[in-house]
């Protein structure tokens, strides 16, 4: 049997079963475990699987975005401890990135009792939380408001963040793979965080377990490129490896 015949005859049994194990592909393909663990590597590369311990399963990708009402209700508890971990890291004096979302929200509520602090966001969300509290100067990009999201995007949003520099993106996330990269479905919301994080001297990402292993339409930046990433205690073990592997400080709460 050629390569390219036995991986199309893996991802076949894939489809049929949703997950197959590396002992079982080498018993019904008649090859060693050795041979299947490299095919199960070179289809992950490739984006048509996700390794996972002993075996694989499909990968999942986000079509669709979640209203913000509804992302509210989802994994909050996850959430409010990664929102106040991320607080920790703020400092007075700092100019600061937050990305649209509920878990940045979170970590706006826990920033009020900061000093001389400037915050950047497109998230109409966030200005809300933060607006007319002491010590804190809010800068909300301007441009096309997405109704779902409660963020703005465009190119306005994406030339205003061109004038700006910043000590700390905070970037929450829809989907996070360590080969693709992180993703969102909204094609402009990718571009107006790509700038964002051409102007952050530290890129730090806040999501939890349950966006790993996903992958959605537009990329926004390499998972590998943040320098650290906050989680919850979730996060699958294959993650947790690579991420401090390659560098990037991972905090689970």
């Amino acid at each position: 049997m050629l390569i390219e015949e036995r991986r199309d005859q893996i991802l076949s049994l894939l489809h049929q079963q949703g997950r197959v194990r590396v002992k079982d592909l080498s018993q019904q393909l008649k090859t060693s475990e050795v041979t299947i663990r490299n095919d199960l590597q070179e289809l992950h590369e490739r984006g048509h699987l996700r390794k996972t311990h002993g075996g694989a399963i499909l990968p999942v990708t986000v079509n669709n975005e979640t209203p913000l009402q509804e992302k509210y209700r989802s994994r909050a508890a996850e959430k409010s401890r990664i929102g106040a971990a991320a607080a920790e890291l703020i400092h007075d004096g700092e100019t600061i990135i937050l990305d649209s979302g509920t878990t940045t929200q979170e970590i706006a509520k826990r920033i009020k009792d900061k000093r001389d602090l400037t915050v950047i966001t497109n998230g109409v969300n966030i200005a809300m939380e933060l607006v007319g509290v002491p010590g804190i100067r809010v800068v909300l990009l301007g441009g096309v408001l997405r109704d779902n999201a409660f963020s703005i995007v465009g190119h306005f949003a994406e030339e205003m963040l061109q004038h700006f520099s910043a000590d700390k993106l905070f970037l929450a996330a829809d989907a996070c793979d360590l080969e693709f990269g992180i993703s969102t479905p909204n094609l402009e919301e990718s571009r107006v965080n790509q700038a964002m994080t051409r102007i952050a001297r530290e890129k730090i990402l806040v999501a939890d377990a349950s966006k790993f292993g996903k992958r959605s339409l537009s990329r926004i930046i390499p998972l590998l490129d943040m320098n650290q990433v906050i989680t919850d205690t979730q996060l699958a073990d294959d993650y947790q490896i690579a991420l401090r592997q390659y560098g990037v400080e991972l905090v689970l709460v």
